[in-house]
């Protein structure tokens, strides 16, 4: 067939397709668009899941007249003063009013700051009307209606309107965490209100995500504030105990742009890496700046990958700063814990007791009777004024020091497995297994980083053929992966002699163990893999080494435990995530009797 221009018109069809996904889609690049504009509120209506009507307005510098006709059209920006490589706006590619007006019925009312009268274009299936005047009063008022009407195939795509709408409420929720400076807002007939209003002072970023994300996430999250190489990382990382069941919970910025990046994604899932569940998820915030020449954001028409010139440096940094707070942190226990444990009392059903076929009331017997009248008389004695203790009665010796440290004074041990401790406003109980499994995992770690990981010779090296490109990565890595126990060399220009493998592993597939770190080293540029495994073979040592439940312990061997919880990091959570105790305050346990 003979080669062919397109039409203006299917061009944009085209175009429209990669920009307007969906509804959601439509509304992120028009409040990018309104923060651009300098926006400090942003109204969102929508109808019919977006797709009858989609309104965002804003109160930030507007457009004159003259722009109105130029903003509709393709590849016609503002915003790409220093080219593509010092991007600083969140879009950029003047794509996202041009492809929303190709799909849809589209209105755009504007008022430059100033002046004194408002313009309106219209457009509709890629056909643009003249300027003319419209009643508003400051800003823009952009209008979105009958999306997909030009191209009837996309509709069959969408999903429910409430599915639709729950993706307009994420799109404007991470632009909000983003900009707390912004009162933003999203109604319609097609859902409930939601309203974020500006966040002030020195904990605004908290306070709007405390808004989004619920107070629990306030109570349970540490704080991350680290730089390196110019990569400034800031935000809030939940507590390992606090988490979720899916990674919907996980929210990355990049100056400012909100992204779901596998890059990102996977240095949030290593930093929490033998402190969490491996089927549970963190909850965090995080907030990467850096200069935008050191960034690629225009990956794709989305807008939602990026890539770092240094992305071991990110990456990196990430894990660091997140395992450096929780080892500032201390001791912290998850507040949901306490409020589940809390939950789980209840008060005793006696008539439930006395109508159980395995409890009878016990007999009073006249020796029983006496006994009881003189243990009434007795105790009516002591409160009666006895101010001078009985020479008989073994008192207690004066309150220990240790009830204001962080997990008090071991008080009890019950059911052989659990310490319960006292502490200054409460009690704490802790479950002796999983905390002595992580004290003895951080030793071996401790360990494996201070005299290095021992390696077993192989009687007869193992040949590994590998394409060359792997060869030359793995050779690359060399050094590396010798400081993990692992020592291989080139074996010709196709294949990797291993000659030493960690004895932790014990007997291991080296092929396959190679072959691993070959794909691993490509996508990612790193070797953590045999770390990680390293790490886990530790974390199994550490559970078959540790204090086994069903042990009784002696008062002083349970204190000694608390004190080494409270000076080994990461000590509020086991290897396999579980929380290693539960403080309960003593509010908390007065509520439960009615107290408060």
């Amino acid at each position: 067939m003979p080669i062919r221009r397109l039409s203006e018109d299917m061009v944009n069809r085209i175009a429209a397709g990669e920009v307007v996904e969906r509804p959601a889609s439509v509304v992120k690049e028009l409040v990018e668009n309104a923060i651009d504009a300098g926006a400090t509120r942003i109204e969102v209506v929508t109808a019919g899941g977006g797709g009858a009507l989609i309104r965002v307005s804003d109160d930030g510098g507007g457009m004159a007249p003259d722009q109105l006709a130029l903003a509709v059209e393709r590849h016609c920006t503002s915003k790409l003063d220093n080219g593509l490589d010092d991007i600083r706006s969140l879009g950029f590619r003047g794509e996202a009013l041009a492809a929303i007006g190709a799909a849809a019925r589209l209105s755009v009312a504007s008022r430059a700051r100033g002046a004194d009268d408002a313009f309106e274009v219209t457009v509709e299936g890629g056909r643009v009307s003249a300027a003319k005047p419209a009643a508003l009063s400051a800003g823009t008022r952009i209008e979105v209606r009958d999306l997909f009407f030009a191209t009837p195939a996309r509709l069959k795509f969408l999903k429910s309107e409430r599915a639709e709408s729950a993706a307009i409420t994420d799109v404007v929720k991470r632009q909000a965490m983003a900009h707390p400076d912004i009162r933003f807002s999203v109604t319609g007939s097609d859902r409930s209100g939601i309203d974020y209003p500006v966040a002030t002072g020195a904990d605004a970023q908290l306070t709007r995500l405390t808004q989004i994300m619920g107070a629990d996430f306030r109570a349970n999250a540490v704080p991350i504030s680290a730089e390196r190489e110019g990569v400034m990382l800031t935000g809030f990382a939940g507590l390992p105990t606090y988490t979720r069941a899916n990674s919907l919970a996980q929210f990355i910025f990049v100056n400012g742009r909100p992204v779901r990046d596998k890059l990102l994604l996977g240095a949030l899932r290593g930093a929490y890496a033998d402190l969490m569940k491996r089927d549970r998820y963190p909850v965090a915030a995080l907030f990467i700046a850096l200069d935008p020449s050191q960034v690629d954001v225009n990956v794709h028409p989305a807008k939602a990958d990026v890539r770092f010139r240094d992305s071991g440096l990110v990456r990196g940094l990430i894990v660091g700063a997140i395992r450096q707070a929780f080892a500032a942190g201390g001791l912290r226990s998850s507040s949901t814990a306490a409020t589940a444990a809390i939950a789980a009392f209840r008060p005793l059903d006696r008539a439930a007791a006395y109508r159980a076929p395995s409890w009878t009331p016990p007999r009073v017997s006249s020796g029983n009777a006496a006994l009881a009248t003189g243990f009434a008389e007795e105790s009516q004695a002591v409160f009666d004024g006895a101010d001078q203790p009985s020479a008989d009665i073994p008192q207690a010796g004066p309150e220990p020091l240790d009830v204001a440290r962080p997990l008090g004074a071991a008080r009890a041990q019950i059911h052989e497995n659990y310490i319960v401790a006292q502490t200054t406003d409460g009690l704490v109980i802790v479950d002796q297994h999983a905390a002595h499994e992580r004290l003895v995992y951080e030793r071996l770690k401790h360990g494996l980083d201070d005299n290095g990981i021992p390696s077993q010779i192989l009687l007869i090296p193992e040949v590994v053929d590998l394409a060359p490109e792997d060869v030359d990565r793995i050779v690359d890595r060399a050094a590396e992966l010798a400081e993990l126990g692992l020592v291989v060399e080139r074996f010709g220009p196709g294949a990797i002699a291993v000659r030493e493998t960690p004895s932790m592993l014990g007997a291991v597939d080296a092929g396959a163990l190679v072959r691993d770190l070959a794909a691993e080293i490509a996508e990612w540029d790193r070797v953590v893999g045999l770390r990680d495994r390293l790490d886990r073979i530790a974390a199994t040592m550490a559970c078959y080494g540790s204090v086994r439940s069903g042990r009784r312990l002696k008062a002083e061997e349970m204190d000694a435990l608390l004190r080494e919880m409270e000076a080994t990091p990461n000590a509020s959570e086991c290897n396999h995530g579980r929380p290693t105790y539960i403080e309960l305050k003593l509010t908390d346990i007065e509520r439960l009797f009615g107290r408060r």
